[in-house]
């Protein structure tokens, strides 16, 4: 699904450099690359504060401690999704309420946000799911109604813009109160082990945070607020800010892998592609995920897995069926899209190293199966 090591040898001599520099130092906690990739990152993301630490379920876990959610509030956020989103707020013993997703771009539904609303709620967790920019706006518009908390989980987008309706663009994560994403190996900018990290503008909660990531500590053996031990190493800042200038190149490569595999199945009676936005980049494809209509999904996985082409079922389960999240709350008829879509979706290889006959062999393979 992820060529890890091709990726890894076009930039070895600059990657194995920057680890280097951490061995010869041996600050491996807390080192001058890890203060080094945050001001890089702030740069390219245009936020004020990015504050890493050691994972994205971390990273969601403490956006939400930071901002002194207590049990029993809900928290509204999608039920297609991973299942690191729900599972923090149920750790932090907030209350989830998992809604329905729109269609066509598989992101949280904002009728469903609406209707979901009581005076318990207090805060919306938007997933850029695969890659693609949630409806950031009528979130924030609902948000901003409602006087609820926004907390972005940008996982799966790091570098998607969104668009707004005056012309304006924002990258993803740097609109909500506060965001998290992940650097996991397979992320669009992923490290060699695991990591993440919190985006804020907000300065007093970006104090909070930097607090709760390093055992509640501003000064050492002072514990000024309830933390955790969550901090990014300094090997894996030195591999991110290897990365990080390459970025945007890696989207871009991604985004055109995802046009030439949408082409060859433009039109196709069995095939609804990802839609691919020409005047905008809110797209950056973590993922490319197809639905398959009318035919045997689960047969197509096997043909294609037969033929030694790397696939998965980005998610196979409703987080609502799942056995740790079932609630009487939950109808089905409440998830007409997510149960939809757990039948259909299927997700073929992408990352920056796919090339014409790679995706030529992928695409033949699909529609040889589809098309007998």
């Amino acid at each position: 699904m992820v060529d890890l090591k091709s990726q890894y040898e076009k930039i070895k001599t600059t990657v194995d450099a920057s680890i280097q520099e951490v061995l010869d130092t041996t600050t491996y906690i807390n080192g001058p690359k890890v203060h080094e990739f945050q001001k890089n990152l702030e740069e390219y993301l245009d936020v004020k504060h990015v504050i890493p630490c050691a994972n994205g379920t971390d990273a969601l876990q403490i956006a939400m401690m930071g901002l002194g959610l207590q049990p029993g509030d809900e928290v509204i956020t999608a039920d297609f999704t991973f299942a690191a989103t729900v599972e923090v707020i149920a750790l932090l013993q907030l209350t989830p309420v998992l809604v329905d997703v729109d269609v066509v771009n598989m992101n949280i539904s904002i009728d469903a946000i609406k209707k979901a609303i009581t005076p318990k709620t207090k805060a919306i967790v938007p997933v850029h799911l695969f890659g693609r920019a949630a409806n950031m706006e009528a979130i924030m518009r609902i948000a901003k109604e409602h006087n609820l908390y926004v907390i972005e989980d940008n996982a799966q987008a790091i570098g998607a813009n969104c668009k707004f309706s005056d012309g304006t663009k924002k990258k993803a994560g740097t609109i909500g109160h506060v965001s998290s994403t992940s650097f996991f190996p397979s992320k669009n900018l992923g490290c060699y082990g695991d990591g993440g990290a919190i985006f804020t503008n907000d300065d007093a909660l970006a104090h909070t945070i930097r607090g709760i990531v390093n055992h509640g500590m501003y000064i050492r053996y002072h514990h000024d607020v309830v933390g955790v031990n969550s901090r990014l190493d300094s090997i894996q800042a030195a591999v991110l800010n290897a990365k990080l200038p390459l970025l945007d190149s890696y989207n871009a490569a991604r985004q055109n892998a995802a046009r030439k595999y949408s082409a060859t199945f433009e039109g196709h009676k069995n095939v609804i592609a990802p839609y691919i936005c020409d005047i905008c980049d809110c797209h950056v494809f973590h993922q490319y995920t197809l639905r398959i209509i009318d035919a045997d999904r689960d047969a197509l996985m096997e043909h294609l897995l037969a033929k030694g082409i790397p696939c998965a079922i980005y998610y196979p389960i409703p987080l609502h069926s799942q056995k740790a999240y079932v609630d009487s709350r939950y109808k089905e008829e409440d998830f007409p899209v997510t149960n939809q879509l757990v039948k259909e979706v299927i997700s073929l290889p992408m990352h920056t190293e796919l090339d014409d006959e790679q995706i030529k062999f992928i695409t033949d393979s699909v529609l040889e199966f589809l098309n007998r």
